[in-house]
């Protein structure tokens, strides 16, 4: 994405009272949410991306006249430009990858050829004609895209039977799908567990594979990304067992180099369309920073009020006025937490609003989520907190305005929020406001870091053999393996897996027979993976006086979520942990109201396997590799609500966790320490901050979060014998994150440096130094400390 036509603005916007005749300008709402002076100097910059024309095209030729009037029942009598290139790619039989902005017409570039090869199967007699496969990262996407399928597909009779296969579809209905449907929409965990083992079920189908659509692709980075490339190679593999060759269809957000991010997910060629052709209206961006509380932090450092508490506070006010809002959280608890400070804050003025907000967020039973998507659909929500279970292409036509409480990780997932709001002309508002990290405080400060640089390219690593060993397994109970299926121009499998077969067959999860590699054992190896590395089974969450099962909880977020005396908010009740049972995947909870959140507390050691790559900086050394980390959650915090303030420490005994992955580390020596006059007795708090600070700043040079990474850091490692931080991946075999890091390394260490220096603070705060998910409590740190090692360390750099 290129802001090249942006107009920038130092200062809080003039008061507006403009209006559009309907509805206020997003300059004019801004201006309101400001109007105390206070709130005013919250806003540290503004940025105007005014509309632009849309730009028609006509149809290309090979579109059935059906679908075309089905399109125009819609109201859409031509398509614009890059909708109607990407249906020329597509009905060519060319893979093709649309990366455009949000409310951008992506789903017409799928849904029009689709329905062209399904009419066209229709008419071919004795057979059961052509199908298609539409891939979605969550059920709601699906559903939503079950939903637009049905209504423009109307006209078009029984020629299109679309049918929805997730976990939530009945047996029954899974059945009449296997044998009639002609599109299936589902997510790369069903292709995984369901389909792909049980294939010879579902032979007619894939033998008329025409198209395999795989919308919001720019979701499938890092680890998860590796497993879905893997997922999708074996399904290629199972349709040539058939003789079918799919065309890939995929949808993204605006990302850097799409066409060879898709070709990276999918193994196969895929052309581009990165041209946006539609209409849209005027966004207005707005960065706010929350001002310091009166309380102190931890140690008596300063601390600003929660992005949470203001986060509701605006959807409060923006809902109060009638302003279609949408909050975007980064945790299911700070969605509930939104919603409910919302809901008193209009209670108290009007009761009828306060029932208008709601929250959305995984771990929700299907039911109470089919009931909040059609709510929203329908208007009766005015204001709505949610997680990235809502970014994610779901429907929400008609927003003006978008909360995002935290900077959610990365630049296209920001644009890809803030593009909710505003359809077509229509203006709109988005906010941006920091979290107490140094990050967030960096870029509210920084604007250009986000309006100057372009989006991220999508990071996965198809030959992570952490990643595809598992996925050999799995292809080989679903067809034995060939050599050609790992060797040779077409195979299916990076070459690192005829690195891997030898391995699996000497652990005897393979044996070798003839010219294939067969699967030994009875469980299927399809059942042992989990692709989005929740490490086992959900925990149920179970209210213990009833019995009543409230949702769910990620296996590897048990540890901290739900552990003994964690507050679990759950649709605008609170509940405490009573126990966590790990062997029944079960916490129980009892309803509870304490003015306090919980947050755990997790200590992490680490030992290096085998060192890659290492280059000299001067005396020090920066260094790539693998090691082992093991994690142990050993307490929880009672924090203040609000302001964050800690109450007070309780200890847990919970088992520790062990992961190999893979590292960027520096080493420093002594005479550096000594000219950075960085002595013994601050050494732990400078490397120790410098770590903190760093694990922050990462995710403006990788596509990452900060609860992707994790870091150490020692005085004296055992193994390099010399003071060393590490910053690692936080999932197994790694995700590319560290790598980026090691490659952008002067960079991102100098931005570490400058954010540290230039913080307000005087001896480190968490807009600087201080980490929300430190195993330590922060302790020790010295600021000074890590911006003079810091400024050593590049000096012997390729910067200095």
């Amino acid at each position: 994405m290129t802001h090249s036509f942006l107009v920038r603005h130092n200062q809080p916007p003039p008061n507006a009272s403009e209006t559009d005749g309907r509805r206020q300008s997003p300059t004019a709402v801004l201006a309101r949410l400001s109007a105390p002076g206070e709130r005013s100097r919250r806003i540290t910059h503004t940025e105007q991306l005014p509309g632009q024309d849309e730009i028609h095209a006509d149809w290309p030729d090979g579109i059935r006249h059906e679908v075309l009037d089905a399109v125009r029942a819609t109201g859409i009598e031509r398509p614009w430009a890059h909708q109607a290139d990407a249906v020329d790619h597509a009905v060519r039989g060319t893979s093709v990858v649309v990366s455009t902005g949000t409310a951008s017409g992506k789903s017409l570039t799928y849904q029009v050829p689709v329905l062209n090869a399904l009419l066209d199967g229709a008419s071919a007699p004795n057979r059961r004609g052509a199908t298609a496969l539409y891939l979605a990262p969550t059920k709601a996407l699906a559903a939503d895209q079950w939903r637009a399928i049905r209504a423009l597909a109307g006209p078009l009779g029984t020629a299109v039977r679309p049918a929805v296969y997730d976990g939530d579809t009945p047996r029954e209905e899974r059945a009449w799908a296997r044998e009639h449907a002609n599109l299936l929409l589902t997510n790369p965990d069903m292709l995984h567990t369901g389909l792909l083992p049980g294939h010879r079920r579902w032979t007619s189908f894939l033998r008329a594979l025409r198209y395999v659509v795989i919308d919001e692709c720019h979701v499938y980075r890092g680890v998860f990304g590796s497993h879905v490339a893997q997922v999708l190679r074996r399904l290629r593999r199972v349709c040539a067992l058939y003789g079918a060759e799919p065309v890939f269809l995929l949808a993204s957000a605006t990302t850097a180099e799409p066409g060879a991010s898709a070709s990276r997910l999918v193994g196969v060629p895929v052309t581009e369309v990165t041209e946006d052709s539609s209409p849209r209206g005027e966004l207005v961006f707005a960065l706010w920073e929350p001002p310091l509380t009166e309380s102190g932090g931890e140690g008596g450092a300063p601390a600003r009020r929660t992005a949470t508490a203001e986060a509701a506070d605006l959807l409060a006010d923006l809902a109060g006025r009638g302003v279609r809002t949408v909050a975007f959280v980064r945790s299911r608890r700070g969605a509930e937490l939104i919603s409910l400070i919302a809901q008193d804050r209009l209670a108290a003025t009007d009761r009828a609003l306060a029932g208008r907000v709601a929250a959305y967020r995984g771990g929700y039973l299907p039911e109470e989520r089919r009931e909040l998507e059609r709510a929203l659909h329908s208007g009766e929500l005015l204001g709505l907190a949610a997680t990235t279970a809502l970014e994610l292409g779901v429907d929400v036509a008609g927003l003006d305005a978008v909360l995002l409480a935290g900077y959610p990780g990365t630049r296209a997932s920001l644009w890809q929020q803030a593009g909710r709001a505003g359809r077509r002309r229509q203006g709109a508002l988005a906010v941006l406001i920091a979290r107490d990290d140094p990050l967030d405080t960096y870029l509210v400060h920084h604007p250009e870091a986000l309006f100057q640089r372009p989006v991220e390219s999508t990071v996965l690593d198809p030959g992570n053999p952490y990643v595809l060993a598992p996925h050999l397994c799995a292809a080989a109970a679903e067809t034995p393996l060939t050599a050609s299926d790992v060797d040779g121009a077409g195979a299916f499998f990076d070459p690192a897996a005829a690195e891997l077969l030898p391995r699996l067959t000497d652990r005897g999860l393979l044996r070798r027979r003839g010219g294939g590699w067969y699967w030994t054992r009875r469980e299927r190896p399809a059942d042992l993976v989990d692709i989005r590395g929740r490490g086992g089974d959900p925990v149920r969450v179970v209210e213990a006086e009833t019995g009543r099962l409230l949702g769910t909880v990620d296996a590897e977020a048990a540890h901290t979520a739900v552990h003994e005396g964690a507050v679990h908010l759950h649709r605008g009740q609170t509940f405490v942990v009573r126990e966590l049972d790990l062997a029944d995947s079960v916490a129980l909870v009892e309803e509870s109201n304490p003015p306090w959140s919980t947050s755990a507390r997790e200590v992490a050691e680490l030992a290096v396997l085998e060192t890659d790559v290492e280059v000299a900086w001067g005396e020090a050394r920066l260094c790539f590799g693998s090691v082992e980390v093991t994690h142990q959650v050993v307490s929880y915090l009672r924090r203040r609500l609000l302001t964050g303030e800690v109450l007070g420490e309780t200890r847990l005994d919970l088992p520790p966790r062990t992961l190999r992955t893979r590292a960027v580390w520096w080493t420093m020596t002594e005479d550096q320490l000594t000219d950075a006059r960085v002595t013994p007795e601050i050494l732990p708090g400078a490397l120790h901050a410098a770590e903190h600070a760093a694990i922050g700043m990462l995710p403006l040079f990788a596509t990452c979060d900060r609860w992707d990474i994790g870091g150490v850091s020692i005085a004296l490692h055992p193994d390099t014998l010399l003071p060393t931080v590490f910053v690692h991946d936080g999932h197994p075999g790694g995700a590319g994150f560290a790598e980026r890091a090691f490659h952008t390394a002067a960079r991102w260490l100098t931005a570490t440096r400058d954010a540290i220096a230039a913080c307000e603070c005087r001896t480190g705060c968490p807009s600087c130094i201080q980490s929300p998910k430190c195993g330590n409590g922060n302790e020790p740190l010295h600021k000074a400390g890590a911006v003079r090692l810091l400024g050593e360390l590049l000096r012997g750099g390729p910067s200095g």
